[in-house]
């Protein structure tokens, strides 16, 4: 019986300082995001008490080191992409607010030879997405995940939560292939430019693993379908870190 008690007792306790960590990441993206996904860097290197507390939380709570609070694949899909977001956000804060991340060795360097820490391990953001992430197939992630520079999808000024991450994920995906950035229609060219994200990921999206079977799988997310001959073609990525003026 005292086992009992003690395990709901700490499990309280658990979930009560889920919560707080939620808090905390919505009120910095609540402040520092705006309508179109841009980032105050700036003003929140000066402010960052939110986000610091909340990078905290990731660094000793995640779904492997507290199992009891991500009991559904939801809660686990949220937590990583909240986490995914918040520690590059936090990353571009500690390496002082770099201009780009354009070349090999600027990514390689934030991406892969950065630390961070999630739920008492270390990793890298290119491991966390690639060895975590990704095996959890689900490909509309692509459209949630942000490195925070110019072509990731926008950046929500809210989390993604639990019982809202279906909705959100789709509202997402249909986003992204709506805006012009992402995706264009070239019909003189009987050509579609679609971002490089759906090159870097490709057989995330389509088991072929083919360019121009993409263009089946964004036609879900479309009222104006592609044309399915219609030949592929990639818009170059602007690493540009996305920085409100």
């Amino acid at each position: 019986m005292f086992g009992l008690v003690l395990l709901a007792s700490c499990t309280g306790v658990a979930a009560d300082e889920h919560a707080a960590a939620g808090q905390h990441w919505a009120a910095v993206l609540e402040k520092f995001v705006d309508a179109q996904g841009r980032v105050a860097f700036r003003a929140l290197a000066q402010d960052r008490g939110d986000l610091d507390k909340f990078i905290d939380y990731l660094a000793h709570v995640s779904p492997t080191s507290a199992p009891v609070q991500f009991d559904t694949p939801a809660r686990t899909m949220a937590y990583h992409i909240n986490a995914y977001n918040a520690l590059a956000m936090h990353g571009v804060i500690e390496e002082g607010i770099p201009t780009d991340f354009d070349g090999f060795f600027k990514r390689a360097g934030f991406f892969k030879f950065r630390q961070v820490i999630i739920g008492g391990k270390k990793t890298s953001l290119y491991d966390y997405e690639n060895k975590v992430i990704r095996p959890l197939d689900e490909p509309r992630v692509h459209f949630a995940l942000n490195c925070m520079v110019r072509d990731c999808p926008r950046l929500p000024r809210k989390p993604f939560m639990a019982g809202e991450l279906d909705g959100q994920l789709q509202a997402a995906t249909v986003e992204f292939f709506a805006k012009d950035k992402h995706l264009r229609i070239e019909n003189d060219k009987r050509e579609v430019l679609v971002s490089e994200i759906l090159r870097f990921y490709t057989k995330d999206f389509v088991p072929s693993n083919k360019r121009q079977d993409l263009i089946a799988y964004i036609n879900q997310y479309r009222a104006d379908a592609v044309p399915e001959d219609y030949k592929v073609r990639f818009i170059p990525y602007d690493w540009t870190i996305n920085s409100q003026p």
